[in-house]
Order: C-alpha cells, then structure tokens, then sequence
C-alpha cells in the first residue's frame, strides 16, 4: 500500500507543479468590448470568446445590394477635372520614417501647405457611404465609400484628414457630391487629402504605410483607367443630379443638364 499511495502523492504533486507552469505561462490579454465596428482604433488583438471582431465588418447583404456600380471615377479634390492638385506624395512611395509604403495618395492644393485648408473633398465615385468618424486622433476625420467597378470587383475609396464630415453612415453618393473638407488630422500634418483606392469586400481603417500592397490599389492608375473625358466635359453623375434635383429642383434641374442626359439616353 505504502508504494501506491507514494504513486498517488507523486502524481498530485505534478499535476499541480505541471498546472501552476501552464497557467503562469498563458498571455494575458485584457478583453475589449466593442460596440461596433465605427470604433475602428481601439488596437487589435485576439477577438473575445469568439466573437467577430466588428472593425473586419462584412456588409449586410441588404448593403451590399446597395453598393451602386461605377464607371466613371474622378480625383476628389480641385476643380472638376482635378486641377489645381499635385500629389505629394505617391502610392507606394517608401517612407524610411515611417517604416513602409504608402498605401494611397497625398493630395494637396498647388498653394502647398495649409493653403487648402476647408477646400471641398468630393465623392471620386457613386457610392454607398461604410464609415464617417474618426478611428484615430493621427487619422482625423474619416471617410469610407464602397463601390463595384466595372467588372463587378468590390472597390472601396477612403477619404482622410478631413477637417469635416459631410455625409452620415449609410447614404448613397454620387460621383461629385461634397462628402467632406480638407483637414490637417488635428494639427498632425499640415492640410491634404490622404486618398485611398482598395479592393475588398470587408474593410478597416489600415495604417497609412505596409511592405506589401495586399489589397490597396494605385489611386492614379484606377482613377485614369475611369476616367471618360469628351469634348464637352465629364459627364455628371446621375446619382449625384438625382440628389440634387431633390434637395433643390429649382436650382439644381438646369438645361444643361437636361440636354446631357437626352444626349444619352439618344445614343
């Protein structure tokens, strides 16, 4: 007996030895709520209990339905045509003090610095409005749009330190509409447009400079490969003269635009 119950000491006495080891080396994580995913800074981490975590958001299918197809797609800042605006810098530039690429472009107005401070940002494209807050004090106010290009891919276009959000969460935009005004994230950077063009069907907020593209597109690129010019201009959204004529039918229902659009429907 004395054997076996030696056995059973030894056994306890490791169990509880082995116990107290795994327990001391388990990474203790402190649970985040998350109410929804427009709380888009709070860091990342494992999700609890396993849920989802809400800042991965996939649209409902009801939003997505909504997620108008484009065609046409201009640069959101400067006149119609995106004068008046260089880019300061590029996508995918390497930025040694930030430790990466750039995962979209820096619009500015040609006056540099500050001078485009409250300049309007407008919708590059129709789209349905997926986020307008501000995730982080570095990100300032914040704009997310989605879009379907032409082939039916998921495009989403961001728009960045704004200075103000004009649109809310869940509007339709049209192609031109103001959505915002330039800011400078809360006095981090002097005043530009951080513009975004991504393929995905879920979306986050991101970090403004990776080592791998993964789903971030050349803004320039999409945005030429988009962008129809005839003789007599580029053709307004109709979308974007559909919200007009409802907001202000008297101003906004001009001849012009009443011929562009029996030019179309004539071709």
């Amino acid at each position: 007996m004395k054997p076996f119950r030696l056995l059973i000491v030894l056994t306890l006495a490791f169990g509880i030895v082995g116990y107290t080891v795994w327990r001391s080396s388990k990474t203790k994580v402190a649970a985040v709520k998350l109410v929804g995913y427009q709380e888009a800074g709070v860091p990342l981490s494992m999700p609890v209990s396993g849920k989802p975590d809400m800042r991965f958001h996939m649209l409902s299918a009801w939003q997505a339905n909504q997620v108008p197809h484009v065609t046409s797609m201009d640069i959101p800042m400067g006149s119609e045509n995106g004068a008046l605006v260089y880019n300061a810098q590029a996508f995918w530039e390497m930025n040694e003090a930030r430790g990466g690429h750039h995962t979209g472009d820096d619009l500015n107005g040609i006056g540099g610095m500050d001078t485009d401070l409250g300049d309007p940002v407008y919708s590059a494209a129709d789209g349905l409005v997926i986020y307008a807050g501000e995730p982080l004090p570095g990100w300032g106010k914040t704009i997310l749009l989605a879009h379907r290009g032409p082939d039916g891919r998921p495009l989403q276009s961001m728009y960045a330190h704004l200075d103000q959000i004009k649109v809310a969460r869940g509007s339709l935009v049209g192609r031109g509409n103001l959505i915002g005004t330039v800011g400078t994230a809360n006095g981090y950077y002097p005043a530009h447009l951080h513009f975004e063009i991504r393929s995905s069907d879920t979306f986050h907020i991101g970090g403004g400079y990776l080592n791998q593209p993964l789903h971030y597109l050349d803004p320039t690129t999409v945005i030429r490969s988009m962008h129809h010019t005839a003789a007599e201009g580029v053709f307004p959204s109709l979308i974007r003269l559909a919200t007009l004529s409802i907001l202000n039918p008297l101003e906004n229902l001009e001849i012009e635009n009443a011929e562009r659009i029996t030019e179309l429907e004539n071709r």
